[in-house]
């Protein structure tokens, strides 16, 4: 497995984030993480990519265990986080540039020309990053997350505020990656997920109510009476109480 997560709790203050979450994303899968504001998605990125320790459990990547393999485990990963923290005064290429030196990958302009060719850079990759349109910021974003070859890739609401010409770019980007590297995408759209996913595992108030492939998923909702058998009506279900 790539990803395993066990019993794991986050509290903050009085409120529980996470309430004993537990999967397993298996190498090569495209995995939705689905839920509603709120549900608890960002958090458990942010655990399995140690930005933050659980209240309790573990995870472990790749077969390192966040507490004690923390700064191998990173290597591993490849991580766009919801906000995509970028240095908008910089340049495509000077940005990139300077992830690779933080990485200290070897012939890094080599890498940086390739990475730029692959996400579809190219166009934009000589102006600033804080002139560029949203679609090409979250290419900059999964470009940064990916400049290493991490075997294992996290995307925090990927397509979040896309138009639909970007978004059809952007699919078509995370299945290619998704035929290399294992990825775990957060969403709270349902067409994502039918777009790009293998499975989908859907949170609501920091606990996971399904855990299915999308086929178990439509196979659910028939069994429930559910109009069209639908993923959609059945995340209203699961999520909506």
């Amino acid at each position: 497995m790539s990803i395993i997560v066990k019993n794991v709790s986050k509290q903050f203050g009085t409120q529980w984030a996470l309430k004993n979450v537990s999967f397993e994303v298996k190498q090569g899968e495209i995995v939705g993480f689905l839920g509603p504001n709120g549900a608890g998605k960002s958090t458990m990125m942010k655990i399995i990519t140690c930005y933050q320790p659980p209240t309790a459990g573990d995870v472990s990547v790749c077969g390192l265990d966040i507490w004690n393999d923390s700064l191998n485990l990173r290597k591993k990963i490849g991580y766009l986080s919801e906000q995509n923290p970028l240095y908008v005064d910089m340049y495509v290429t000077e940005f990139l540039d300077f992830i690779a030196g933080i990485h200290k990958i070897p012939n890094k302009k080599q890498r940086v020309s390739a990475i730029i060719e692959e996400i579809g850079l190219v166009p934009e990759m000589h102006k600033k990053i804080g002139l560029l349109s949203k679609g090409y910021k979250q290419r900059v974003g999964i470009a940064q997350a990916l400049i290493a070859d991490p075997e294992v890739l996290i995307l925090d609401e990927p397509t979040s505020g896309l138009d639909p010409n970007q978004l059809v770019e952007i699919r078509d980007l995370i299945r290619r990656c998704g035929k290399t590297k294992t990825v775990l995408l957060s969403t709270h759209i349902m067409q994502e997920v039918e777009a790009m996913c293998d499975r989908a595992i859907i949170i609501n108030k920091g606990e996971i109510v399904a855990d299915a492939t999308l086929n178990e998923l439509r196979a659910d909702a028939e069994r429930r009476g559910m109009k069209d058998h639908s993923i959609e009506e059945l995340f209203h279900a699961l999520t909506l109480r």
